[in-house]
Parts: structure tokens; sequence; C-alpha cells
């Protein structure tokens, strides 16, 4: 459970809610019933009214939810306009896909700065970030507020890194690097990326589903 009681089941639904009402925003669409929203998220209706009364509700009965209303409402809840500043370790493959082709403005970060320590990486250009080298990261961070670091870097690089970022006063993560981050540190906020666990879930359900 989150700390204001709402369930991270709820939470993990929110981005789903946030950009199927941006598609039908895009669509022009108006307003929208519990049910066809229900049908858009492959939920029961019941399950829509009850994710959004978390948050107060939001719907009129015998109208629905406006599209754009309920969009803007779960925008605010997700703090999207916040711009929390964000650095990026490492440059390689993944970090320069991250830094290249994640729309951070519109999903509440700003990415201010990326950091490598491989010489070859140095003075690289994502989009209009410099990579900068790691030896760099703590004064860096001492002179800019950082408000959380994005991990792009292999799991036994995390450590050395991890601590100087928790020791700056750093506590939110998002971690691509397979190391577990709140068992070290408890007080901090980490949203895990294991792109190999989704690929063996797909994996299951294809096999299962021959099976059936």
């Amino acid at each position: 459970m989150s700390k204001d009681g709402i369930s991270m089941s709820v939470i993990r639904r929110l981005p789903r809610y946030y950009r199927f009402l941006s598609e039908l925003n895009e669509q022009n669409v108006d307003r929208i019933s519990s049910t066809k929203l229900a049908e858009i998220m492959n939920v029961t209706a019941s399950q829509v009214r009850q994710d959004l009364n978390c948050f107060g509700g939001f719907g009129q009965q015998g109208y629905g939810y406006s599209v754009s209303q309920l969009k803007e409402e779960i925008k605010k809840i997700l703090g999207l306009n916040n711009n929390y500043r964000a650095v990026l370790i490492g440059a390689g493959n993944l970090g320069k896909a991250v830094a290249m082709h994640m729309n951070f403005d519109r999903l509440g970060f700003e990415l201010i700065a990326c950091f490598d320590n491989n010489p070859a990486k140095i003075g690289e250009q994502l989009n209009d970030i410099t990579v900068k080298p790691e030896s760099e990261l703590e004064e860096f961070c001492r002179h800019n507020h950082i408000d959380t670091a994005f991990l792009c870097i292999p799991r036994a690089c995390v450590e050395a890194v991890l601590d100087k970022l928790y020791n700056l006063g750093i506590k939110n993560y998002w971690n691509f690097s397979h190391y577990d981050i709140a068992t070290r540190y408890h007080d901090t906020l980490v949203e895990n990326v294991h792109l190999s666990d989704n690929l063996m879930t797909l994996c299951y359900r294809m096999n299962n589903s021959k099976n059936q």
C-alpha cells in the first residue's frame, strides 16, 4: 500500500488511464462512460469507478466522464507538471536510448545531465545533453538540485554510484540495473525496469496459450 492508503495496483493503472484518455482527447472524444473506459482498459466498469473514487470520482451520473477533465485530473494526481530534475548514469546503448527517445517533459521530469565512466562516451551528444565523466557526478549534484537518478549501468557498477548519490541526498531511482536498491537503502523510492522479466512473462504466456 502507498502512504495514503491507495493500493499500488491502482496507482500502476493511472498511467494507462492517462495514456488512453490522451489518445481519446486527441481524437476529439468529449465524454466516455465507465463501461467504455473499462473496455479500453481491459478491466470492469466497477473497477474503473473504484479506481477513480480513490481520488474523488470525477464522473457524473448519466453523463460519464469528461475526457479532457479526467485526463487533466489524472495528470495532476500523477504530478506530471512537477519537472523533477534528473541525472542519467550510463550512456551505453540503453542509456542512450532512454536519453534520446523518452519525452521526459511530458512525463514529469527534466533530464539535465548524463554521466559515464567510459572515455569513449565522454563528450557524446544525447539530444541537447553532453555526456560528462562520472568523476564529475558528485560535484555536479552538489551544485544542482537533483530529485532523481536514472541508472542504466551494469549491476556490478551500481553500489559505488548508488552510495555517492544516496550520500548526496538523492533517494529516488529509475533503475534498469537489476540491483536491489531498496534492500541497501530502505528509505528510497525505486521503480525497477526488468526487460528480461517482461520478455519471460511473454514467453510464459505464449507457451501457456499453446497448451490450452
